[in-house]
């Protein structure tokens, strides 16, 4: 199946779940607090996360309706998350929109996302077995702050503190920048994956095994992710290669592994330019073209590669039919996808 039709019957299956997302939003908020809370879910997003969570479901003969609100909770986890980030990396737009601080103020953002929490609690306590995915949300956030943490001391300028001065990362191993991702991007995907078990009232074992599935979706995810930010197509992505470099970021797959093969001299060239407190597109360019010279692209496409091979691995042995099937193709989107 084209990356494209898999994207839209992801989007499909997962639009279905805004509608319970701005429910329990909704609870005991002001009226006049609701267009901020809103603004981050009405920007749009692929929803690729609360349809894992359906699908899954659906996979182990769970019924749909079932899995609304653990995939509003898992999707709100996910805004959560963005609307933090967003004020850590202090970005003004997202999806092509003013961020949450950035339209409504650096306090109300905050305000935000607290409310997201707690309206990820009603959530909860609106799915089946809400102790089970209580556990599972408060083990993911913990995950994902961890992993966060990680980022931030990859990055090579832009912080202030004694916490970080202490604690940043002068050089990043794959497996730091293993630890890193799997906190901030696999342990949500594997939840998703977990959190539409659950909601099938599955055996403890198929839902390690979809989890353990879509943690490994997600590593490979991050690493196509990198690979995009640096050598995508601007067309297809809407913006220009290097992120990552402009927001000094050792925390990228195609530079750890540049950093092992380069010479010092191009090694130290690199770690310059991701100093610099704002890089040229010249500079960018140059560090682009640096890692091209090495067997960076290779070696991470085939991690990803092995990756999505080990989570295709996990749900072999479950009975095929059309929900699988779709996690199957997901799985090979993820990593192959050109956007």
């Amino acid at each position: 199946m084209p990356e494209s039709e898999v994207l839209r019957e992801l989007m499909m299956k997962g639009k279905d779940v805004e509608k319970y997302m701005i429910e329990v939003l909704r609870i005991n908020a002001s009226k006049d607090f609701i267009e901020v809370l809103e603004h981050q879910i009405l920007a749009g997003g692929k929803r690729l996360r609360p349809a894992l969570t359906i699908i899954v479901c659906e996979a182990l003969g769970g019924k749909k309706e079932d899995a609304m609100y653990p995939a509003a909770a898992i999707e709100l986890i996910h805004n959560f998350s963005l609307i933090v980030d967003d004020i850590i990396d202090h970005s003004i737009l997202r999806r092509g929109k003013p961020t949450v601080w950035k339209k409504y103020g650096l306090e109300f953002a905050i305000l935000a996302s607290l409310h997201y929490r707690e309206a990820i609690e009603k959530a909860i306590l609106k799915s089946p077995n809400p102790l089970k995915i209580a556990d599972l949300v408060s083990d993911t956030i913990m995950y994902m702050i961890e992993g966060e943490r990680l980022d931030i001391l990859f990055e090579q300028f832009g912080r202030e503190g004694d916490y970080f001065s202490k604690y940043q990362f002068r050089s990043v191993s794959e497996d730091d920048y293993l630890r890193m991702i799997g906190g901030k991007t696999a342990s949500l995907i594997s939840a998703s994956c977990k959190a539409g078990a659950i909601a099938a009232d599955a055996s403890d074992e198929e839902i390690e095994k979809f989890g353990v599935f879509g943690w490994n979706i997600g590593l490979a995810f991050q690493i196509t992710d990198d690979y995009l930010d640096l050598f995508g197509d601007p067309k297809k992505l809407g913006k220009e290669p290097g992120k990552d470099i402009k927001e000094h970021k050792l925390g990228n797959i195609m530079i750890v592994y540049a950093l092992q093969e380069l010479d010092k001299q191009s090694a130290d060239r690199i770690l310059e330019i991701l100093k610099k407190q704002s890089p040229t597109d010249d500079d960018i360019n140059e560090a682009i073209s640096l890692i091209r010279k090495t067997s960076a692209v290779d070696r991470a496409m085939k991690k990803a590669e092995n990756l999505i091979n080990r989570a295709l691995e996990e749900i072999s042995t479950f009975p095929e039919n059309q929900y699988i099937k779709i996690l199957k193709q997901l799985a090979i989107f993820a990593y192959k996808r050109t956007f």
